[in-house]
């Protein structure tokens, strides 16, 4: 596909001759079938305080306009307006798309205090990755480039381009290059950093808007003049870069409740991939956790010290049957998941119904498999398995009269109500 930057020197306050000038050179854009094309931060207003609300008025059209050039050469446009809502104003980027119409919008998170944006404009709080249909999608606005966190956030959420729409003065010219190189290699994506040039008042822009490569390779760089660029790039080479060695934090593992632990095994193994390729150890043990007790939680903490994310792995109620006879479990496979998918120690629950955990295990490829000490190493099903491949496996000292049995054989022999 081929990535698009229109680099403009802005006037300040007139968003008509702005407009012009920018269309002229998308539409250039779009005759070179340029699929996503940025622009810069505050492409059509400049940041004209004094007339902050009228400019705010004129986004809607502005947006008409850029939709109305993206519908006819079925372009991906983004670039950053000023935003009215509820009274507040926001230094908002939006991203437009010839068939999907507004993907979606972002509020700079850092408004730059020495020129009094701050003043003016609020904050945003929200970082989307937004889901276009050559690849996803963050966007960052000019001053954020220098907080490493929010493209390690939208990396995290899988994001293969980064854009970033700037003012950026040439003063520090130096910074906008190794920070846009470094957002490309350490997030291993796509970096698209359009600037404006020219000047407004006693600032002077530095222009150099660049395509970085997921691997830090400058791929086009401008020079301080008006220009527009259109360049080819291979949106694969993000996973390629990604699967010969990942520096990219999985997306936040970050469950809203604890039930949100308790996932399938489709799931558990896509998740588990993802935490691999990060060099994240995993760490497997699986049980029938009828009645959970003081024994179970120091033996799950234990396990839990052995790598980096603990999944467990439940016996389904069909399974615990086979195994222990028909008046067992005492509790259902959902409760008995969902009581260790509560506790902190725990980071995963998946159900299985098969007598053994084996094909689980083939299918996870833990790091450790944990099994307490009364298993002889030989017979801990899918030891096998993981020693294959140079895992561990992991004997973990049980405490004496904590067994889920002995509980239960306790409470069937209790007599006037008594349990001993």
């Amino acid at each position: 596909m081929k990535v698009g930057i229109l680099q403009l020197p802005i006037e300040t306050g007139n968003t008509q001759h702005n407009l012009d000038r920018a269309v002229t050179g998308l539409k250039s854009l779009g005759k070179q079938s340029v699929r996503l094309a940025v622009l810069p931060e505050m492409w059509a207003t400049g940041f004209a305080y004094d007339k902050l609300p009228a400019l705010a008025r004129e986004t809607p059209r502005l947006l008409s306009a850029l939709q109305a050039i993206a519908g006819t050469y079925n372009m991906a446009i983004a670039g950053s307006l000023p935003e009215e809502e509820n009274g507040r104003y926001y230094n908002t980027a939006f991203l437009l798309d010839g068939k999907q119409g507004l993907i979606g919008k972002c509020r700079k998170t850092h408004p730059f205090p020495p020129t009094g944006e701050d003043r003016y404009f609020t904050k945003g709080h929200e970082l989307p990755v937004f889901e276009a249909d050559f690849g996803k999608v963050g966007v960052i606005i000019c001053y954020d480039l220098r907080f490493p966190e929010l493209c390690r956030h939208l990396a995290g959420n899988r994001a293969t381009f980064i854009i970033v729409c700037a003012e950026w003065p040439l003063v520090r010219l130096g910074h906008w290059q190794a920070l846009t190189i470094a957002r490309a290699i350490e997030n291993q994506c796509f970096v698209v950093a359009a600037n404006c040039c020219g000047t407004d008042g006693k600032t002077v822009f530095a222009g150099h808007s660049r395509i970085i490569g997921p691997d830090g390779s400058v791929l086009f760089e401008a020079d301080e003049k008006e220009c527009l660029a259109a360049i080819e790039i291979d949106p694969s080479q993000v996973e390629t870069t990604r699967d010969f060695f990942n520096t990219v934090p999985s997306p936040a593992f970050e469950p809203s409740s604890y039930q949100d632990k308790i996932m399938s095994r489709d799931a558990a193994r896509e998740l588990i991939m993802r935490l691999k390729k990060e060099g994240k150890r995993i760490v497997f043990t699986n049980g029938c956790f009828d009645i959970l007790h003081v024994g179970h939680a120091r033996y799950l903490a234990e396990a839990r010290t052995q790598g980096d994310f603990l999944i467990i792995a439940v016996n389904s109620d069909e399974s615990v049957r086979a195994i222990k006879g028909p008046d067992r479990p005492i509790n259902n496979e959902k409760n008995r998941a969902e009581l260790l998918a509560a506790l902190a120690t725990v980071d995963a629950v998946t159900l299985f119904s098969e007598e053994t955990p084996y094909a689980l295990i083939e299918a996870l490829k833990p790091d450790v498999l944990v099994k307490g000490s009364d298993w002889e190493e030989k017979d801990i099903v899918g030891a096998d398995i993981v020693k294959s491949y140079g895992g561990r496996v992991v004997r973990i000292p049980l405490i004496e009269g904590t067994s889920t049995t002995e509980t239960i054989e306790r409470i069937l022999g209790a007599k006037d109500g008594v349990i001993k």
